[in-house]
């Protein structure tokens, strides 16, 4: 019986350290072979090697840039689904609860209506990230650090409500309907057109987020057996709560920023990967953010296949077609598991 169960383990381990990491490397290289340009990627690494403007141009600055932000934005969003779904003890939790999205969401908008993105090429994420510090502080000065999970919560729907409302009153006001349409597009999520900039700005924000919540993994698996059991054990919870907002709200402020609103991903990952950590809250961690970056890089590669002459699928418009149903199923799981 003993060897069986190692042997399940062996496998489940496989599975996630070795044949996940293949898949999500092959899934990078399709990423840079699959554009717009119909441009072999043995030809682009040649034409690249050799300087030529235009394949060096299709490479270095469009599809390499693309493929490291779904990389790194699906990561971030996974680690931090996981890291929300830990610290709440709850399997319906997502990064966007606490309304660090929403934060993003409102700077960029504003951005946007102002014309302060047409400034310069950062703007848009910049405005993104102070949104996420605003967002932050709001939610901490409401719930405070020594408050329980449920007030927490509270904070974060109230501030995303009132976040969201704000959106909506920016595009009420907004008198051209191309800054409408353009607000609009932004907030259905992508990362067509992004450069070398944009990656570089907010990738300090998703390592300092992403080692906060790495630092929390053993408060995160003391957690999960209870709040009582966790403080005998010498967790701090105000401290862990802060690390875990503090690291969310770095990875998805910086994703959000940069990529719009891309729904579902932190909700799925940490579902899809705790079978094969069997609950292991420290090991769902750095599992969850390989298959968040799975999932939004096979995503993306379903955008560009399914363009149309119109225009691009919006990368979150299709994660909520397919998100949306995985979600209902879990709710109606988890209603017939209290029956």
């Amino acid at each position: 019986m003993t060897a069986l169960r190692a042997g399940r383990m062996d496998a489940r381990g496989l599975v996630l350290w070795l044949l996940l990491p293949a898949c999500l490397l092959g899934l990078a290289v399709a990423s840079l072979a699959i554009g717009y340009v119909d441009m072999p990627l043995l030809r682009l690494l040649q034409g690249s090697w050799a300087g030529e403007l235009l394949p060096s141009r299709i490479l270095l600055d469009l599809r390499l840039p693309r493929t490291a932000l779904c990389l790194l934005v699906g990561a971030a969003l996974g680690l931090a689904g996981a890291a929300m779904q830990g610290l709440l003890r709850n399997p319906l939790a997502e990064p966007g609860l606490l309304g660090v999205s929403s934060g993003a969401a409102l700077g960029a908008v504003l951005a946007l209506y102002t014309g302060f993105a047409d400034a310069f090429a950062l703007a848009l994420p910049m405005a993104g990230l102070a949104g996420t510090a605003l967002a932050l502080a709001i939610v901490f000065f409401l719930a405070g650090r020594h408050t329980s999970s449920s007030t927490l919560i509270l904070a974060g729907v109230a501030v995303a409500s009132l976040f969201g409302a704000l959106i909506a009153l920016v595009l009420n006001w907004a008198k051209s309907p191309t800054a409408v349409s353009e607000i609009v597009f932004w907030m259905m999520g992508s990362l067509a057109d992004r450069s070398s900039r944009e990656l570089a700005l907010v990738l300090p924000f998703m390592l300092v987020g992403a080692l906060l919540l790495w630092r929390s993994r053993r408060g995160l698996a003391a957690l999960s057996l209870g709040e009582e059991t966790a403080h005998s054990l010498g967790v701090s919870l105000p401290r862990l709560r802060s690390l875990v907002l503090l690291g969310t709200a770095c990875c998805v402020g910086a994703a959000v920023s940069v990529a719009g609103s891309i729904g579902f991903i932190g909700l799925v990952a940490p579902h899809l990967m705790r079978p094969l950590v069997r609950g292991d809250a420290a090991r769902l961690l750095p599992a969850s953010a390989l298959a968040g970056a799975l999932l939004l890089t096979l995503a993306d590669l379903g955008v560009r296949l399914l363009h149309t002459q119109t225009a691009e699928l919006k990368l979150g418009v299709l994660t909520s077609l397919v998100g949306a149903p995985f979600f209902l199923l879990l709710i109606l799981r988890s209603r017939s598991q209290m029956s």
